[in-house]
C-alpha cells in the first residue's frame, strides 16, 4: 500500500470520529458503511488508515487509537481483487489493478466522488499530497496530475523515457521519479488546483506541474529504486550497490556491501534509510554515509519485503512465513509480528504516531503504537453501526511444500547478444542469463576497449564514439553474488552512417493463450535491405529484448516470456544488410499480457447436514493471470452453477446419500481455467445400532449408536404399551415411570434432514421388593407385639387376600424382615403402624407374591429404592 500522509507529517486537528452517511461511487461501486448519521467535516486523520481485505472486497478505516474499524466501505465489484489504497488526511483513493479503475473518495463529506480508467495491471500507481493527486505511469514515463475531487487532469502530464520508477511524496510535498535509462532523479511540485482548492485556499488559472530539480545518481542503464525522505529521497543503484541521500541541498553517497540486488520501502520516516537484501535475508540501516546497522534476518527464502524503519526500529515484512520480522536500531531481534494465515504479502504503512499492518488476504491487520505495542485489529468487525456481519471466506490452501533449494552458482551465459551498428554507435542487447540460485545484479559489457555495467533488467547499452567502418565485438557476462559467470559474444558490427529509419506506429495486443503478438510498418531501409527487427520490452523500471525476426513486421512473444498481470510496452528497431541499426521506435501503447486464470486451490466439498440433497462447495480465489475473474463455474450431477459473488456455493437437488463429483473452474477474459475438483455426499438417512439395554424397577435405560448420515442426528426412545418415552442423547437414553416385572419393547428413533429411522429391543423391568416391617416396642406388651402371628388379634405384617383386615380373609403373616416381591398397589382400609414402624400410616395396600397374589398394608412394607408407593402402578 502507497498510502501518504499530510505535507506537515502531523495531525493538525487530532482524531475525528467518523459519523458516517452511506454513499455510493460509480467507478469501483462502493458503499460507506459508518458509526452513525449524517454528521460534519468527517475526516481521516493520521491516527487511522484505511485498509483492504481482498476476499470480503470491503475497505476499512482501522482507528490506530483503538485499534479497531470504526467505517467499512463494501466494493464488492472489486471482490478478490489486488487494490492500491492511496489516503491522506482528506481523500482516500482506490485503484483496481485489475480493472484499473481509479476511484475517489471526499471524505469531508462523503458526498463527492469521481472515477478514471487507466491501464491494467501492475506499472501505473497514484500519489497524493494534500491536495494534489498523481497518476504516475511508470511504463510509458507519463506523470498527469490530477484533482483528488474530480479526478480530472491539472495541466499537461511530465513525459519521461519510457520505464520509470517512484512516483512517491516527500514530506516536503515533492514527487520524486527515478529515470534509470537516465541514471536521474527528479522532483516535481504539484500545481494549485484550478479553482477554489480542497484544503479551502484560493487556486489561481489552470497550471500543471513542475519539474524543479534533476539528479544525476548514477551512469544510464543502471537499475534504480528510490524511497522518499521527509525532505528529500534515497536513490540505491541496484547495480553498483550505491545509496545516495539527497536532504535539501546536500547529497551523500555511499557504496554498501550487498549480496545481491537490494530494496528500498517507498518511504522513510527519520533519519536512517533500510537497505534489504532479499536474497541473502539481510538488512543494512544507512544514515548519510555511515552504516548504523547491520543484521541478517533469520529463515530461509528470498520473499522478504522491504524493511520499513520505525522510531528506532526496523519491522520486516516475510512472504515466506507471513510473519514480521522486528529489530531494534542495533540489530537485536524482537518478538516477531504474526499473521496465522495472511494470504499474501502484508503492507506496512507509518502514518503518525502508529505503523499499520495489513494483511489483504486475511481478517486481520495489527496496529504498532511508538512504544512498539502491538494490538490486533479485526476488520472483520460486525460493531460497526450500518455493517453487517460479512460471511467469513474459506481459509486459504496451505502453501504447497517449498522446493529443494537448488545449488546456489554463478550464473549462466546471457541469451542471444546481438550487436547492431549506427553512426559512430553500436547497440548491444541480451536476453536474461540463467541466474544459477541467486538474482543476477548486474552485466557486464567489454568491448571497443572499454567496460560498462548495465542494470539487471535493463539488457541493453548504446556504445557511443565509435569509429565508422572499424570492426567491433562485444562480449556480456552476467553477475551474482558468488561472482562472474560465462560471458557471450556478439556478432561482429561496423558502425555506419547508413542506417535505416526507425519503424513507426508500433502497436501491441495481448492475446488470451498468453502470447503478446507486436506489430509495425515496414522501415525504410534508405536503398538497403532490412535484414531483421529486433523487439524490446519496456516494463516498470527497466527494459529487455524479447526476441526479433527476420520474417515479416510482426513478432509473436511466447507464453510465459512476459508477466502476467504487468504492463509492457514495446520498441523496434530495424536493422540493415549491413548490421546497421536504426534508433527505437516510439513506443508502443502499454498492454498487459494475460491467459487463463490459474486452476482454483483449496476446493473443498461438504455435506450440508441440515438440508436434504445439498452439499456446499468452498475454493480459494486462484491467480487471474493477468485479467479479472469474471465468474466461477461449479458442475455436479451434470449441471452447472455460476458463482459470480465470493467463492463459495450451496448446491441441491441430489438424491439421499449420493456422492456428489464437483469442478470448478474460473473464468476470466481468455477462458476457463482446469478444474479443481472435490467429493462430497449428500446427508443421508441415520443409521441406527442398538448396543445395549438394562433396566430397573421402573427405568430402562437403552444404549445405541447413530451414524447421522453426515447431518445432524435427533434421537428419542419409547416404550410400548404407553410406558413412557425420552429424547436427547444419540447414544443412551433412559426411560422412567415404568412397571416392576414389565416386559417392554423400546423403540429408538434417529431423525436428520433425509428422514427418520427406527430400531427397537425387548427389555424386561426388574421386580421391586418391599421387607415387611414390624420393630418391638420397649416394655410390655409392645416389647413382644411382633415376635409372632396373634390369631384373631391385630398384628403387624399381616397379610389378607383383601384390601381390609377381615380374619376370615387373613392367608398370613410375614415374619418381620421377610423380603416380599410387590407387583402393584391398591386402595384399601387406612392403617397406622404405630410404634412398629415409624408410624408410617397408609390406606394403600400391597399386592404381594405370597400364597399367590395377596395383599399387606403398605404401613407394614417398606419398598426398595426409597419407600415410594408411586414407584407401583395401581393393581
Amino acid at each position: 500500500m502507497t498510502g501518504r500522509r499530510g505535507r506537515a507529517w502531523r495531525s493538525r486537528g487530532g482524531l475525528v470520529t467518523i459519523g458516517t452517511v452511506l454513499t455510493l461511487v460509480a467507478g469501483l461501486g462502493f458503499t460507506v458503511l459508518g458509526l452513525g448519521a449524517a454528521d460534519q467535516a468527517v475526516a481521516s486523520f493520521d491516527a487511522a488508515s484505511w485498509v483492504w481485505s481482498r476476499a470480503q472486497g470491503e475497505v476499512a478505516r482501522v482507528n490506530g487509537v483503538t485499534a479497531r474499524v470504526d467505517t467499512r466501505v463494501d466494493v464488492p465489484q472489486a471482490r478478490g481483487h489486488q487494490i492500491q489504497v492511496t489516503q491522506n488526511d482528506r481523500f482516500v483513493i482506490l485503484r483496481d489493478v485489475q480493472t484499473g479503475v481509479v476511484s475517489t473518495m471526499d471524505l469531508t463529506s462523503l458526498k463527492e466522488a469521481a472515477r478514471t480508467d487507466t491501464t491494467t495491471g501492475l506499472g501505473v500507481r497514484v500519489a497524493l499530497d494534500e491536495d494534489s493527486a498523481f497518476v504516475i505511469d511508470t511504463v510509458q514515463g507519463e506523470v498527469s496530475q490530477l484533482d483528488p475531487r474530480t479526478l480530472t487532469a491539472v495541466g499537461q502530464p511530465l513525459r519521461y523515457p519510457p520505464g520509470i520508477t517512484g512516483g512517491v511524496f516527500d514530506g516536503d510535498g515533492k514527487l520524486w521519479i527515478a529515470v534509470p535509462s537516465e541514471g536521474t532523479v527528479s522532483a516535481i511540485t504539484p500545481a494549485p488546483l484550478p479553482d477554489q482548492s480542497a484544503t479551502g485556499g484560493a487556486g489561481g488559472a489552470a497550471a500543471g506541474p513542475v519539474l524543479v530539480r534533476t539528479e544525476s545518481v548514477a551512469p544510464g542503464n543502471h537499475d534504480l529504486t528510490i524511497s522518499t525522505l521527509e525532505n528529500g529521497v534515497a536513490v540505491l543503484n541496484r547495480t553498483t550497490n550505491m545509496l545516495t541521500t539527497i536532504r535539501d541541498k546536500v547529497k551523500t553517497a555511499v557504496t554498501l556491501p550487498l549480496e545481491g540486488p537490494g530494496s528500498l520501502p517507498p518511504h522513510t520516516d527519520g533519519a536512517v534509510v533500510p537497505v534489504t537484501v532479499p536474497d541473502a535475508r539481510h538488512v543494512y540501516g544507512v544514515s548519510g554515509d555511515r552504516t548504523t546497522a547491520d543484521f541478517p534476518v533469520p529463515g530461509d527464502g528470498p520473499e522478504l519485503q522491504a524493511a520499513v524503519a520505525w522510531e528506532g526500529y526496523f519491522y520486516i515484512a516475510d512472504e515466506a512465513t507471513g510473519a514480521v520480522h522486528v529489530f531494534d536500531q542495533a540489530g537485536r531481534a524482537q518478538k516477531d509480528i504474526g499473521f496465522r494465515k495472511p494470504g499474501g504479502p502484508l503492507e506496512l504503512e507509518v502514518r503518525e504516531n502508529y505503523l499499520f499492518i495489513n494483511a489483504p488476504g486475511s481478517s486481520t491487520a495489527r496496529v504498532v503504537d511508538n512504544a512498539h505495542r502491538v494490538r490486533v485489529v479485526d476488520k472483520y468487525a460486525d460493531d460497526v453501526l450500518g455493517g453487517d456481519p460479512p460471511p467469513t471466506p474459506p481459509d486459504p490452501p496451505p502453501p504447497p511444500p517449498k522446493p529443494k533449494k537448488p545449488p546456489v552458482t554463478t550464473p549462466g551465459a546471457p541469451r542471444t547478444v546481438r550487436a547492431a551498428a549506427g553512426n559512430a554507435q553500436v547497440r548491444v542487447s541480451w536476453q536474461a542469463a540463467p541466474a544459477n540460485g541467486a538474482a543476477v545484479t548486474r552485466y557486464v559489457v567489454e568491448g571497443a576497449d572499454q567496460t560498462f555495467q548495465v542494470g539487471a533488467n535493463q539488457r541493453s547499452l548504446e556504445v557511443t564514439g565509435l569509429t565508422n567502418g572499424e570492426t567491433y565485438r562485444f562480449a556480456v557476462h552476467a553477475v551474482n553474488k558468488k561472482g562472474d559467470g560465462p560471458s557471450r559474444t556478439s556478432n561482429a558490427v561496423k558502425p555506419t552512417s547508413e542506417v535505416p529509419d526507425a519503424p513507426t506506429a508500433v502497436t501491441a495486443e495481448a492475446k488470451p493463450d498468453g502470447t503478446v503478438v507486436v506489430n509495425w510498418p515496414a522501415a525504410n531501409g534508405q536503398g538497403l535491405k532490412i535484414e531483421r527487427y529486433t523487439v524490446t520490452a519496456i516494463s516498470e523500471g527497466g527494459s529487455s529484448p524479447v526476441g526479433e525476426t527476420e520474417d515479416g513486421t510482426s513478432l509473436t512473444i511466447a507464453d510465459g516470456e512476459l508477466e502476467y498481470g504487468k504492463q509492457y510496452a514495446f520498441t523496434v528497431v530495424a536493422i540493415n544488410e549491413r548490421g546497421a541499426g536504426s534508433k527505437a521506435s516510439p513506443v508502443s501503447a502499454s498492454v498487459v499480457p494475460f491467459a487463463k486464470p490459474g486452476r482454483p486451490e483449496g476446493v473443498d466439498a461438504a455435506t450440508v447436514g441440515d438440508q436434504p440433497g445439498t452439499v456446499r462447495v468452498t475454493w480459494a480465489a486462484p491467480a487471474d493471470n493477468g485479467r479479472p475473474i469474471s465468474k466461477y463455474v461449479v458442475a455436479a450431477g451434470g449441471r452447472t452453477t455460476e458463482v459470480t459473488d465470493g467463492t463459495g456455493v450451496k448446491l441441491d437437488g441430489f438424491g439421499e446419500g449420493e456422492t456428489v463429483s464437483v469442478e470448478v473452474r474460473a473464468v476470466n477474459e481468455a477462458g476457463e481455467s482446469e478444474a479443481g475438483s472435490a467429493t462430497a455426499r449428500t446427508v443421508a438417512k441415520p443409521a441406527i445400532t442398538v448396543t445395549g439395554s438394562s433396566a430397573t424397577f421402573d427405568t430402562a435405560t437403552v444404549t445405541f449408536t447413530v451414524d447421522a448420515g453426515g447431518g445432524t442426528a435427533s434421537c428419542s426412545v419409547s416404550a410400548s404399551g404407553g410406558g413412557g418415552s425420552a429424547s436427547g442423547s444419540c447414544s443412551s437414553l433412559k426411560v422412567s415411570g415404568l412397571k416392576p416385572s414389565t416386559a417392554y419393547t423400546f423403540t429408538v428413533t434417529a431423525k436428520n434432514a433425509a428422514g427418520s429411522v427406527t430400531s427397537s429391543r425387548a427389555q424386561k423391568t426388574d421386580s421391586l421388593f418391599g421387607t415387611a416391617t414390624c420393630k418391638n416396642g420397649e416394655n410390655g406388651d409392645t416389647a413382644t407385639y411382633c415376635d409372632s402371628d396373634r390369631p384373631n388379634e391385630r398384628n403387624g405384617n399381616e397379610v389378607f387376600s383383601v384390601t381390609r383386615q377381615d380374619n376370615d380373609k387373613q392367608v398370613g403373616w410375614a415374619k418381620p424382615g421377610t423380603r416380599l416381591e410387590a407387583y402393584c398397589k391398591k386402595k384399601g382400609s387406612n392403617i397406622d403402624s404405630y410404634i412398629y414402624n415409624n408410624h408410617k400410616e397408609s390406606d394403600w395396600w400391597i399386592q404381594v407374591a405370597y400364597e399367590g397374589k395377596n395383599y399387606i398394608p403398605f404401613a407394614w412394607l417398606n419398598l426398595d429404592g426409597g419407600d415410594d408407593v408411586n414407584d407401583l402402578p395401581t393393581c
